[in-house]
């Protein structure tokens, strides 16, 4: 799957949402929403985030970040 850069995707291997920043070689890089440690992902392992998706990642970051856990 080729997903444009600021996509929002689901790393099918592991089930979190990230935001694409770009590639590498043959991978995506792949960014938490809201911040945080980039990871490499195939292509073939993304597929695009349901609007469900993207506020549910959204509103984890949110209420992590009023606890203080994150920046």
């Amino acid at each position: 799957m080729s997903a444009a850069v600021g996509s929002y995707v689901v790393d099918t291997r592991t089930g979190k949402v990230g935001v694409v920043t770009g590639s590498e070689g043959p991978y995506l890089r792949l960014r938490p929403v809201g911040g945080g440690r980039q990871w490499d992902c195939v292509p073939e392992a993304v597929r695009i985030a349901t609007a469900s998706e993207r506020l549910s990642a959204a509103t984890a970051y949110v209420n992590a970040r009023s606890r203080g856990e994150v920046g």
